[in-house]
């Protein structure tokens, strides 16, 4: 008995950029009510692959089959007319449009006469996301979302044009346990309907709880398909990689200097409540909470972010009040944001975002210094080993690690001492991870210090000295190393 015909079927899809081959000759298919899990470090070309089959990219060469039927031409509208959805690991949301005009952009509800139906948006949204097991109200505009809830939000977006083809692009890269179990569960339900879904993840433990097959693409080509019962850690790791992956979090023990950030009872409105803290020279503090805790709050305040903030900060011994980025840098302060798009400029490459520090000191009118722009960040380029290592590409074509490395690279740069990292490895392989934590090791040794604030317990346990616990905008306790578990971090949080 033949097998029936795919949902989709890819045949040596190409395509190149300037100076990168991104994708070589690509194949592979999808069946109906199947999860394919596409698995692959930072830039190996998965969300290339997407655009391409969302109809943001046009392939140069291959074959792409729909049904049964070639496609000669995929632009976006027809990939949507042929059911296929994508939701990017980049959010696409309008941040100054509410949660329902998003969830509709293009398709909201008429009522007579051709009027917008609000009524009928704000229900039909609101139920959109309660599918989800999330209530947000959704006249609220999203650029006052979490980065989680906007993550949510674009997923209620793309389901609601009930796609038979979808696209998932690290969708859980910001959702809590409980909001990734939720997804899941959707998932399932999507198969049983014979949806076809191709999943993007960086959480390898993730695979087996909902893929049925596993596909690994390396340097733009496939490595390999395996069924999910045949894909266990180990073995996808050294496909995606090319070698074993040995130890994870290479944490270098030592000794705890004099205090550098000292907060006493920062507050911000109900986001803060009083929170205090130290910080050492040549530590890593993590920082743990579950969703709305207040660790983004927190990042935030410390970098000048914020509006309202009361309370007395020391940096170094002296007092400083933060009101703006500037300040924070001049005082020594670098933050690696959660949300890439707010740290980034995209339509610039990399020298010029690295430099952006300096520029924060410069006085009005001063000459650029184009020559140790493009020294700084060829140097750091090689150390991160950012791909592609091209000075002049605009950094809105790398993919999300090398774009976080890219940040990294800004804040060495800069010389700052005190490093703020939000959600760190937010949509980052398992070897750029490695990558991100052995260069957080290096720069405590050498004196530096960082406050870890993450929602990955694995990594607050492998990497941090002591980790501060949060709830409901307090700190609601402090555990040290030695007594670090996924279960005692979890009991101070709920």
């Amino acid at each position: 008995m033949s097998e029936p015909t795919p949902l989709l079927r890819l045949e040596s899809i190409d395509k190149r950029f300037p100076g990168v081959h991104a994708l070589d000759g690509i194949s592979l298919d999808l069946r109906a009510g199947e999860v394919h899990i596409l698995l692959g470090e930072n830039g190996a070309g998965k969300s290339t692959l997407m655009k391409i089959l969302s109809g943001e990219y046009t392939p140069d060469g291959g074959r792409i089959v729909v049904r049964g039927e070639e496609i000669s031409a995929l632009a976006p509208d027809r990939a949507e007319r042929l059911g296929i959805g994508l939701v990017h690991q980049e959010l696409s949301l309008v941040p100054t449009l509410s949660v329902a005009e998003n969830i509709f952009l293009g398709h909201m509800p008429r009522g007579r006469f051709g009027r917008i139906d609000w009524g009928r948006a704000n229900t039909e949204a609101a139920r959109a996301l309660a599918a989800l097991g999330v209530a947000i109200d959704p006249r609220t505009e999203v650029r006052r979302l979490e980065v989680a809830e906007q993550q949510l939000v674009e997923i209620a977006r793309i389901l609601e044009r009930k796609p038979e083809i979808l696209l998932l692009d690290e969708p859980t890269s910001a959702l809590s346990d409980a909001e990734r179990s939720r997804l899941f569960e959707v998932v399932r339900r999507l198969k049983d309907r014979g949806v076809g879904i191709i999943y993007i993840s960086h959480h390898l433990a993730e695979v087996p709880l909902i893929g049925d097959r596993v596909t690994v693409l390396r340097d733009g080509r496939v490595v390999g398909t395996l069924p999910v019962g045949e894909a266990d850690e180990a073995t996808v790791i050294a496909m995606m990689v090319g070698r074993r992956v040995g130890e994870q979090f290479p944490k270098v023990e030592t000794t705890r200097g004099e205090p550098v950030l000292e907060v006493e009872d920062l507050a911000t409105g109900h986001a803060l409540r009083g929170v205090s803290f130290t910080l050492h020279r040549g530590e890593i503090l993590g920082v743990f909470g579950l969703m709305g805790a207040g660790q983004a709050d927190l990042a935030r305040a410390l970098f000048g972010l914020e509006s309202g903030v009361t309370g007395r900060l020391r940096i170094e011994g002296k007092e400083r009040k933060l009101s703006s980025p500037a300040d924070a840098i001049a005082a020594g302060l670098g933050l690696l944001s959660r949300d890439r798009r707010q740290s980034l400029v995209p339509m610039l490459a990399t020298p010029p975002n690295v430099a952006l520090p300096w520029i924060a000191h410069r006085r009005a009118f001063a000459r650029l210094e184009l020559g140790r722009e493009k020294e700084e960040a060829g140097r750091y380029v090689r150390e991160l080993n950012i791909q592609p290592p091209s000075l002049s590409r605009d950094v809105l074509h790398f993919s999300g690690g090398n774009q976080q490395k890219v940040i990294i690279a800004r804040w060495l740069s800069s010389g700052v001492r005190i490093l703020i990292f939000d959600e760190p490895t937010r949509g980052i392989d398992v070897g750029a991870k490695a990558e991100v934590f052995a260069l957080m090791s290096r720069l405590v040794g050498a004196g530096a210090s960082i406050l870890m604030i993450s929602s990955e317990l694995p990594e607050l346990i492998g990497m941090a000295d002591r980790v501060l616990v949060m709830r409901a905008g307090r700190i609601e306790g402090e555990l040290p190393r030695d007594e670090l578990s996924q279960e005692a971090l979890l009991r101070r949080a709920s």
